[in-house]
């Protein structure tokens, strides 16, 4: 959500930061817990440098990267969306051309078939209304350069996270202050249509922190109202979930593909710990588990997903710091890994990610916590092989990279900065062949 520069979210008041270490070996904070299993050798790897930077070959990887153009420093790359051409034997992210003029584009989306891309705007006033937007750019297959189709209302107040359905045909869009879950159909060009359906959420005034909250936490999120922060379809697109940070809960509606409308589940929400604001989810590459994050207890749930009821059953709650931990801390973004077997979580006030081993039964156990090495890591992303993860540092103006051990799930950091002013989302799309 919106930010100024060095200053907390608007979600978060009233606190004062804790200064906090995170120390690199994972042996010596766990010293209440079950033993930790030996260290794992550190990969390999040689620190990127971009002036010499490995010979490219084959496809080209670009990588597209929005952020908060109303409240970034004066002089930066903060002016919309920025493109970058990576290097697959190092991860370099090199940036091309000019930036794409675009307002507040805050998280980022593509197409199935990777035409489109799309932003939120995460604004308050579009077209002097009380209500954010939608922008849809056609992408260059061959250039990555971005044209934009137009623009339209999102249908509800600062507007957080988009997504696309599997089918291509409509989008789906998390209004935050708003409170809403809206679906927009999505023109054969790739254009935005009108809305389809516009979800309000109500419920009952949720507590500002969870029971369960790391010891000496200080940060509050918002719960005075509904906050709507991530809408998606689960994998077979049958259903559509939304996190609820405000009233603590998982909405889930069955999807109607015709129409475009939304109708609650058997089950219609899954209630959360109260206070600990549902941000994200992801689901296993099968659709059967579901790991959901809460922003302020900053713990994952892991729940067994029914793919034809749209049901949920907790079986497990995993928190993203280490037993020693104290002070302030809020989860932002969850990622599995393409080969299904990790899991990754950033911290924004701990400055850390946390990494998961995901069992053959959908379970988890955190292995490590590695230092982002900048300030409140937001979007968290592999490149498409997944032998890199990238970390956007909304506070440091900076992304930072690490190589991923596929076999033991370990980080390395690539030692290369990315200088780009409040970055909060990227996604990365392959061109086509010349």
């Amino acid at each position: 959500m919106k930010h100024k520069q060095n200053m907390i979210s608007r979600r978060i008041f009233g606190f004062s930061l804790v200064g906090i270490g995170l120390s690199s070996s994972f042996d010596k904070v766990l010293a209440d817990s079950a033993p930790p299993p030996a260290p794992i050798p550190k990969a390999a790897l040689p620190r990127a440098n971009p002036d010499k930077a490995a010979k490219k070959s084959g496809p080209r990887i670009l990588c597209y990267v929005g952020g908060y153009t109303r409240s970034g420093p004066a002089e930066s790359n903060a002016t919309g969306i920025t493109l970058f051409e990576m290097n697959a034997q190092n991860g370099i992210l090199t940036q091309l051309g000019h930036v794409t003029p675009a307002d507040n584009p805050s998280f980022l989306a593509l197409s199935p078939d990777q035409n489109t891309l799309y932003t939120v705007n995460e604004m308050s006033d579009f077209e002097g209304g009380h209500t954010g937007s939608v922008t849809a750019f056609r992408v260059d297959r061959h250039t990555g350069v971005l044209t934009k189709l137009n623009v339209m209302s999102s249908g509800g107040a600062d507007p957080a996270h988009l997504s696309v359905h599997p089918s291509g045909r409509y989008l789906f869009i998390a209004n935050y202050t708003g409170g809403s879950a809206a679906v927009m159909r999505i023109q054969p060009d790739g254009s935005l249509g009108l809305l389809t359906d516009l979800v309000h959420n109500t419920g009952p005034k949720m507590p500002e922190r969870a029971a369960d909250n790391p010891p000496g936490n200080y940060a509050v999120s918002d719960h005075s109202a509904s906050h709507v922060h991530m809408v998606q379809s689960d994998v077979s697109g049958k259903f559509v979930l939304a996190c609820d940070a405000g009233l603590d809960r998982v909405y889930v509606w069955s999807f109607d593909m015709q129409s475009g409308t939304l109708k609650p589940a058997a089950k219609p929400w899954l209630a959360m710990e109260p206070g600990s604001a549902p941000r994200h989810f992801c689901f296993s590459h099968d659709g059967k588990v579901i790991y959901i994050l809460g922003e302020q207890d900053s713990r994952v749930v892991v729940a067994d997903y029914d793919v034809q009821t749209g049901g949920m059953q907790v079986k497990q709650t995993a928190s993203t710091v280490t037993a020693q931990f104290r002070g302030s801390t809020l989860a932002a973004e969850i990622i599995l890994h393409p080969n299904g077997k990790f899991l990754y979580v950033t911290n924004r006030l701990g400055n850390a990610i946390a990494c998961f081993k995901v069992h053959e039964d959908g379970s988890i156990t955190l292995f490590d916590e590695v230092w982002a090495h900048a300030d409140y890591g937001r979007a968290l992303s592999f490149d498409p092989s997944g032998q890199f993860v990238f970390v956007a540092n909304q506070r440091s103006d900076c992304i930072t990279s690490f190589h991923v051990n596929a076999d033991t799930g370990s980080l390395e950091f690539t030692w290369h900065f990315v200088p780009i002013g409040t970055p909060t989302s990227f996604v990365f799309t392959v061109l086509d062949s010349e």
